[in-house]
């Protein structure tokens, strides 16, 4: 099964596959022609309805902000302007401190695990995985488990202790992954399998800590799980900022190649001059380490990486030159839409972001499933 194909995808599988090595493929072709005047325009529109869902995340919460205080919390930002009147600072530390990091790793966070999605369908040439195909999320809430059972780590995702388990986890996990497949020349199949039997590995070493740890822990290792942006904070922004532009900057260039290897598939792609199994260990590599920062910090939010790049193809088409980018926008809009929805629903209670993110997702991808299969065929 390989995910649809696009006219303009297809034609860019011989522009610019490699610009490492034009040789192979001939010069470039820029694509910002006219012919791509459209997707840039969905794109933009895409990244407006990003902010301004964004703008109303930071305003949804139990103490209202309005537009106004929004405004002036960013502009005693620039300015270094702290107000005299004692709401108003108190305001400003409530938006500042609390609700724009949480939108900001919302946003950030779906845009990875978007962007991973894509990657890991088209690299695997199969619509149905997601970015915990090889396993990463079970390895990363059993790095988690441990933190919260031997060193007492909170549930909250901020603590650097939770982190660093789940983070250690999940990059182990990819390592070996990687390790194993790379005897079979990463083969797609090898890669989805070894996904599969560690995802049950891992979910089995997770469930058998819980099954001997106390009702306390048990709470602790479950809330972690259901994923949620509550308590982010302004180091897991900088950090997912500086990853997700780094990995979006070295996966555009690479888009020909992924635009290859899904399309052409591995023997016609390597006749173009592409290197595939290096071009599909370091891709995905990107794509499993912004998974598992992603996880680390957030927990475990499933539908996005699954949904984000399904929704965004069916939008502006499988050319992975422009489908990279609106999947992250997708992925941020989609996660950013479910942490305020989890806001508002049962106020002043917050429901977790993954527990939205799922009820939103599932009918969305069953939508798709039932009504537009050539986004999965």
């Amino acid at each position: 099964m390989v995910v649809h194909t696009d006219t303009r995808a297809v034609e860019d599988i011989t522009a610019g596959i490699d610009d490492e090595n034009p040789t192979a493929t001939g010069e470039p072709e820029s694509p910002t022609g006219r012919r791509y005047v459209k997707e840039t325009a969905i794109i933009a529109v895409g990244a407006v309805a990003t902010l301004v869902a964004a703008v109303i995340g930071i305003k949804v919460g139990t103490d209202g902000a309005t537009f106004a205080g929004i405004l002036d919390t960013f502009w005693s930002k620039v300015t270094g302007n702290i107000p005299d009147n004692v709401v108003e600072r108190r305001t400003q530390q409530i938006v500042w401190e609390l609700r724009v990091p949480r939108v900001a790793v919302a946003i950030l966070g779906g845009a990875a695990l978007a962007i991973a999605g894509v990657l890991f369908q088209g690299l695997l040439r199969n619509p149905l995985v997601s970015p915990y195909t090889l396993g990463i999320a079970p390895a990363a809430a059993f790095g988690a488990s441990v933190a919260i059972i031997v060193f007492g780590a909170s549930a909250s995702g901020s603590g650097i202790v939770l982190v660093a388990g789940a983070l250690i986890a999940a990059l182990l996990n990819t390592v070996l992954v990687l390790t194993l497949a790379s005897t079979k020349q990463l083969d797609a199949t090898t890669l989805i399998l070894l996904g599969i039997a560690l995802t049950q590995l891992f979910s089995a070493l997770t469930a058998g800590l819980q099954y001997f740890t106390d009702d306390e822990v048990l709470a602790a290792i479950v809330r972690w799980t259901w994923g949620s942006v509550n308590g982010s904070v302004w180091y897991q922004v900088n950090t997912l900022l500086i990853l997700v532009v780094t990995a979006y900057i070295y996966v555009q260039y690479r888009s020909g190649a992924v635009n290859a290897i899904a399309f052409a598939g591995d023997d016609a792609a390597k006749s173009l001059g592409v290197p595939v199994t290096r071009a599909r260990l370091e891709i995905i590599a990107v794509a499993a380490v912004l998974t598992a920062v992603t996880i680390a910090f957030t927990g475990i939010i499933g539908f996005v990486g699954l949904v984000g790049p399904h929704i965004a193809r069916l939008i502006i088409g499988a050319n992975h030159r422009f489908l990279i980018p609106f999947s992250a926008v997708i992925g941020a809009l989609l996660l950013v839409i479910a942490d305020a929805v989890g806001r508002i629903v049962l106020a002043p209670a917050v429901i977790p972001v993954g527990i939205i993110d799922a009820l939103i997702g599932a009918p969305i991808f069953i939508y798709l499933i039932l009504t537009r299969r050539k986004a999965l065929a």
